[in-house]
């Protein structure tokens, strides 16, 4: 790469421009195999399909052969998938009837590959509402619950807007909760999101106290302890969920969604230390698998210094409004050539500013993630082109 294709024009908030140089940074090799101190699972973002010729915010259409061609690369470093989330858009582009097919498809492919897949079944298809009753947020549980493990697959239980919406008290989410996880075959992950990443779950578990939620959702787990593989916290609060990890049962797993503070959740301390499910290692894919590679062989400072260098990315990426970080997700995916557009579903890539995806560039060249600079830089350009910026 010249010095000339390796600096282009970005923008600062206002419309100035400044001149920015790729760093020289060394690609990093991925160790192949698979993890053995901590499981990791990537919660996978779906490519639309550009050409499907339908309403793109009501009626996207995913593009099925590229979405499975990156999960097949998820899996590759050794990375485990989960599937249907809010990375790819659940609730926000994603409805449960394109996620049905969505999992029939990465089903196949995870028995294909041996990769290891878990699938979100949540109520989303059932609008909250006035006339939603705890027995309908249960059908809706059960429907969910019913098809993923009909295709052989592993459940992630997702918090539930209908749920928030109906339930007078944390009684409520203890009897819904009792009762879905009495039915399932096998333990589930547990999943709690914090209202920065969907507003419409505030209150969650009966208490906007996050101290007295969490003693709910704990009550739950104890109660429920063989039906319980571990649950996933995304509070982005380190300090909750160490808490909450120390107090969790026996067997159970903490899986850290914080995506402000993994490194230090998923290293550990004396007493315990936290597994993953999180949507940035979409995006940071090959130093997340690098870093639990070396935490493997015992190298902690290898570990810190790869997941170190990518958290003002994924602070950025997750900065507020919370819920839009999947757009720089797929933009990341974009930038290293593993689909050919900047198009989502919903439209969703027009929910961040050209400044914010500027300086997403400049923290992802920073913390070594382009696998081929001249291709990142090159489709830079082409997004800020569509702003008016040409150099």
């Amino acid at each position: 790469m010249t010095q000339q294709a390796r600096t282009l024009k970005l923008p600062r908030t206002g419309g100035e421009l400044y001149t920015y140089e790729l760093n020289r940074g060394a690609a990093f090799a991925v160790p192949q195999g698979t993890l053995q101190k901590r499981i990791a699972y990537s919660a996978a973002h779906v490519v639309c399909d550009p050409f499907a010729g339908t309403d793109p915010l009501a009626q996207s259409r995913i593009d099925f052969e590229a979405s499975m061609a990156y999960r097949r690369y998820l899996w590759s470093l050794g990375l485990s998938v989960a599937e249907a989330m809010d990375t790819a858009q659940r609730g926000m582009g994603l409805d449960w009837l394109a996620a049905k097919e969505l999992i029939r498809h990465s089903m196949a492919e995870a028995r294909a590959v041996g990769g290891r897949i878990a699938c979100g079944a949540g109520t989303d298809h059932l609008a909250p509402g006035a006339q939603v009753t705890l027995e309908a947020v249960e059908a809706a549980y059960e429907e969910q619950c019913a098809f993923i493990e009909g295709e052989g697959g592993r459940i992630i239980l997702m918090a539930s807007r209908a749920l928030a919406a109906c339930a007078k008290g944390p009684e409520d989410y203890e009897r819904v909760y009792g009762r879905i996880l009495s039915q399932v075959s096998q333990p589930v992950i547990l999943h709690w999101l914090g209202d920065m990443f969907d507003p419409a779950l505030a209150g969650y578990w009966g208490s906007s106290d996050l101290d007295e939620a969490m003693e709910v959702c704990l009550r739950v787990i104890r109660n429920n302890a063989d039906k319980v593989d571990g649950i996933k916290i995304s509070l982005l609060d380190a300090q909750k969920e160490i808490k909450m990890r120390r107090l969790l049962p026996d067997g159970v797993k903490m899986y850290t969604g914080d995506d402000f503070n993994y490194p230090e959740l998923i290293l550990g301390d004396e007493q315990g230390f936290s597994h993953a499910l999180l949507g940035i290692f979409d995006a940071i894919a090959p130093a997340a698998a690098a870093a639990l590679h070396a935490l493997d062989e015992g190298d902690t400072a290898k570990y810190r210094d790869l997941l170190d260098r990518t958290l003002p990315l994924s602070r950025h990426i997750f900065q507020k409004p919370t819920f839009a970080y999947k757009t720089g997700i797929v933009f990341m995916a974009y930038l290293n050539g593993h689909q050919p557009h900047f198009r989502m579903i919903a439209g969703a890539e027009g929910a961040r500013s050209v400044v914010h995806l500027s300086d997403l560039f400049v923290l992802a060249d920073q913390a070594g993630l382009f696998t081929d600079p001249d291709r990142a830089v090159e489709r830079m350009r082409r997004v800020l082109a569509l702003s008016g910026i040409t150099d």
